[in-house]
C-alpha cells in the first residue's frame, strides 16, 4: 500500500511538473526574446538561451521608446481604485444575501449569478454611448466605473460570510453593533484571504484587460499597460519585438511579484469560499 501511495505521488508530482513547464513555456519564451537580438528573434528553431546578450538596448528602448512607468502608474491607479469601490459596494450586499431575511433575496441572487455570465465586452456600446453623453470618456473615470459592481466579488463574499457562525452576529446586535458596523468590522476582517485572493483576481484582470481602454481612451497619458505596448508596433519599420517583449516583461513583474507575496492567502481564499 506504501508502494502503491509514493507511486501516486510521484506519478502526480510529474504530471504538475510537467504541466507547470508548459504554461510557464510562453513567459519563458517571453523574456528569453527580450534579451535577444533582432536577428536572432526570427532564427529557426527553439532556442531559450541568446547566443548574443541583448537585453540592455532591448530594455532601455522599452523604457526610453514610450512612457511605459506613466502606463505602469495608471494601471495602478486604475487596478486599486476600481478594487476599493468593489470591495465597498460587493461586502455590504454579499453580507445581505448571505445573513438578512428579507424579500426575494433568493431571486436577487440568482441575478448576481446571471450576472457572472455576462461578458463584460457586451456593456461596452452602451457604456460608450452613456460616457459621450455625459463627458467621461478618455478619463479615468470611464476605466473605472463599468468595473466597480462586481458580480463575481458579491458570490465570493457571500460563500465566504456564510461560513461565519450566526451566533457571532447576535453577540455583536447585542453588544450594539449596527448592521453596517457587523460588514466592516466583523465580517470583512474574517474574510482576510477572500478579499486577497478576489484582490488579485481583480487586479490582473483590470491590469490585463485591453479592450475597454481601447475603447474609451485616446491620450497617450491616461493609457493602461495594455494599450500602451501598442507603441512598439510600427506598420513602416515592423514591430521592434525585443523592446515590445521587454515592455511585456516590465508590465508582467508586478503581478507576478503580487501574486508570489500572498499565494497562501490567494489559495486559501478560494478553497475556503466553498466550505459551507
Amino acid at each position: 500500500m506504501t508502494g502503491r501511495t509514493a507511486s501516486a505521488t510521484l506519478v502526480r508530482h510529474g504530471f504538475l511538473l510537467v504541466t507547470s513547464l508548459f504554461i510557464l513555456l510562453p513567459f519563458l519564451w517571453m523574456v528569453s526574446l527580450s534579451l535577444k537580438p533582432p536577428q536572432e528573434v526570427f532564427q529557426g528553431g527553439l532556442s531559450l538561451v541568446p547566443e548574443r546578450f541583448y537585453g540592455v538596448e532591448n530594455y532601455t528602448e522599452a523604457l526610453t521608446r514610450a512612457p511605459i512607468l506613466t502606463f505602469m502608474y495608471n494601471g495602478f491607479v486604475v487596478c486599486l481604485v476600481t478594487l476599493a469601490l468593489q470591495i465597498l459596494i460587493a461586502a455590504p450586499v454579499a453580507y445581505a444575501l448571505a445573513k438578512l431575511e428579507f424579500p426575494f433575496r433568493n431571486a436577487l441572487f440568482a441575478l448576481v449569478l446571471v450576472g457572472l455570465l455576462i461578458p463584460h465586452q457586451v456593456l461596452a456600446i452602451p457604456l460608450f454611448v452613456a460616457f459621450f453623453r455625459i463627458g467621461l470618456l478618455d478619463t479615468y473615470a470611464a476605466l473605472i466605473f463599468p468595473g466597480i459592481v462586481s458580480p463575481f466579488a458579491i458570490f465570493l463574499f457571500r460563500q465566504f460570510f456564510k461560513t461565519v457562525p450566526d451566533d457571532l452576529i447576535h453577540a455583536a446586535r447585542l453588544d450594539g453593533f449596527s448592521e453596517w458596523a457587523i460588514v466592516w468590522r466583523i465580517m470583512v476582517p474574517s474574510a482576510v484571504p477572500a478579499l486577497i485572493a478576489f484582490g488579485i483576481l481583480s487586479v490582473v484582470g483590470r491590469w490585463n484587460d485591453l479592450f475597454l481602454p481601447l475603447i474609451f481612451i485616446r491620450s497617450e497619458e491616461l493609457m493602461t499597460p495594455p494599450l500602451g505596448i501598442i507603441h512598439f508596433r510600427s506598420e513602416e519599420a515592423g514591430t521592434s519585438v525585443g523592446p515590445l517583449m521587454a515592455a511585456a516583461v516590465i508590465t508582467v513583474l508586478p503581478l507576478i511579484v503580487a501574486y508570489l507575496l500572498a499565494q497562501r492567502r490567494f489559495v486559501d481564499g478560494l478553497t475556503m469560499s466553498g466550505v459551507k
